[in-house]
């Protein structure tokens, strides 16, 4: 394999999607995808032909991209993304979008609770800089790789370790957000998400066990008129809504995201 030509055709022979195998090649080639679109033949195309056979192989078992290019873009902020966090999806956009309605022009204190590669906390404080954002996960390493896209990107996070309110002693903010793992142990799309890390996935049988922790250590964590907004799964809603007004939220609403797939729940604390 010399060719940019021949590096494509390999990979669709593997079943690779075309942009994915551009994205791949441009990656190991250290080049702007364009120029392999456009199949110029830039130097080092041998070199990069074992890489490359790799990447294909691994990326058409269901590997994310991101994991073997080692980054992703969210929120219009390009992020360094690893195994040991889950690869952040455009669906919980719908999430920060929201987050941002509810943070206005004054001091606002916000928490992303599970923050992974730090996504959420860093496109908020990316859109919102006034806001004070602090961020938890019980992962050391996905701590560490938040750290690094916070220094990468200039943004100024506090950081917590420790699971779910537990790394927020003492602690009460104005809005806090979560994408939890929400999937059920028995749920057969876990198959595909397999290269991805289960305590990211899923919290137990129903998938609702981290939702429902979340959820009801909130009060002591959220000021009087605070809100809670949470990512769950499609068929989930239901069940959040329910929790959350069986735990004293008000103005319980779900947002869809692009899809139209009910994406996001969240109320707030009625003072």
């Amino acid at each position: 394999m010399t060719t940019v030509a021949q590096a494509l055709a390999l990979a669709r022979s593997l079943g690779v999607d075309r942009l994915d195998a551009q994205l791949l090649v441009a990656h190991r080639l250290g080049v702007e995808r364009p120029c392999v679109a456009r199949r110029v033949p830039p130097p080092g195309v041998r070199a990069a032909t074992a890489a490359c056979r790799a990447d294909f192989e691994r990326r058409a078992d269901g590997v994310p991209l991101s994991y073997l290019t080692g980054e992703r873009e969210f929120h219009g902020l390009r992020l360094a993304v690893t195994a040991d966090v889950l690869d952040p999806r455009p669906d919980t956009e719908t999430l920060v979008d929201w987050a941002l309605e509810h943070v206005g022009d004054a001091t606002c204190d916000v928490a992303d609770l599970g923050t992974g590669s730090g996504a959420i906390a860093l496109a908020i404080k990316q859109a919102r800089p006034h806001a004070k954002v602090r961020a938890t996960d019980r992962i050391p390493q996905a701590l560490a790789l938040a750290r690094q896209n916070a220094r990468h990107l200039g943004l100024d996070i506090e950081w917590s370790e420790g699971d779910w309110w537990q790394a927020l002693p003492g602690m009460r903010f104005d809005l806090v957000v979560s994408n939890p793992p929400y999937v059920a142990a028995d749920d057969p799309h876990l198959i595909a998400l397999r290269h991805e890390p289960s305590h990211a996935l899923t919290p137990g049988p129903r998938g609702l066990e981290a939702i429902e922790r979340i959820i009801s250590g909130a009060g002591p964590h959220l000021r009087g008129g605070a809100w809670l907004l949470l990512e769950h799964g499609c068929d989930q809603a239901p069940a959040v809504r329910s929790c959350l007004l069986r735990h004293g939220f008000a103005d319980v609403t779900t947002r869809s995201d692009l899809a139209g797939s009910a994406r996001c729940t969240g109320g707030r604390l009625a003072t």
